[in-house]
């Protein structure tokens, strides 16, 4: 969505404000309130979460969850809450550059409240100290993701005017570092949405129906090294968060 219209311009100087009020006034019937459930459910959904739309809802207006016949994970809804407030931790810091230390800090946001990861050994707001994977891919070996970090964001910092491409090519290369033990998609997508904001871009949300489509291009992105399936998808994603949010103006 490159060519943005006078309503999209209102749209995003309406987003960050509205954003801002409704937190402070505890409003959970506004866009605030309405982003933090549609990220959360989705960013979460896509790594595997059995919560419900419904119950992300419930858990984020009151804390608690419906009564169910089902079982909860308990870490589902650890890492529910762990989005939320990495989402305000997001917002909390809207003016400041984006750096590793501040993207450990909403790690450690989406993580600290997890018990199995603690039980795990895993490294929390900190880089990850175990290789992992990408279902068969290698990922960055852990003493090497600093420097990997340092060379993404010094091109980050380079790219002048901050477009939909630029933020494609980051978000995919991030995703290949994978400079986390885990929670690399869901801070990831936390970055995306809040660069979109800090650069007036329509903010990109990944809808978990589109899992496929987004996996694919991130592994498009790993062996060929090129962008053009993710830049295509957020711009999909691009429309249906902005019509999603006209409701609300």
């Amino acid at each position: 969505m490159n060519n943005i219209t006078d309503t999209d311009r209102e749209l995003l100087g309406f987003l960050i404000e509205r954003f801002e009020i409704e937190r402070k006034k505890f409003d959970r019937s506004g866009i605030y309130a309405y982003t933090q459930r549609l990220l959360a459910y989705n960013s979460n959904k896509i790594e595997g979460s059995t919560l419900t739309e419904e119950q992300t809802a419930s858990l984020f207006d009151s804390g608690v969850l419906p009564k169910s016949d089902d079982y909860y994970r308990a870490k589902d809804v650890e890492e529910m809450n762990g989005h939320f407030l990495m989402f305000n931790k997001m917002l909390d810091t809207l003016s400041e550059s984006l750096t590793q230390d501040l993207i450990k800090k909403f790690h450690y946001e989406l993580k600290s409240g997890v018990f199995e990861d603690r039980a795990n050994g895993y490294a929390i707001g900190d880089y990850k100290q175990r290789p992992n994977m990408i279902g068969i891919y290698q990922t960055v070996k852990p003493e090497d993701v600093e420097s990997e970090m340092t060379a993404l964001l010094e091109w980050y910092s380079k790219q002048g005017e901050i477009n939909i491409f630029a933020l494609a090519e980051f978000h995919a290369r991030y995703e290949s570092i994978h400079p986390f033990q885990d929670g690399n998609g869901r801070t990831g997508r936390l970055i995306l949405f809040r660069e979109c904001l800090r650069n007036k871009i329509i903010p990109v949300v990944i809808e978990d129906i589109n899992r496929n489509e987004y996996l694919e291009s991130l592994k498009e992105y790993r062996e060929e090294k090129i962008c053009n399936k993710i830049i295509k998808l957020f711009e999909k994603e691009q429309k249906f968060y902005l019509e999603k949010c006209k409701y609300f103006m």
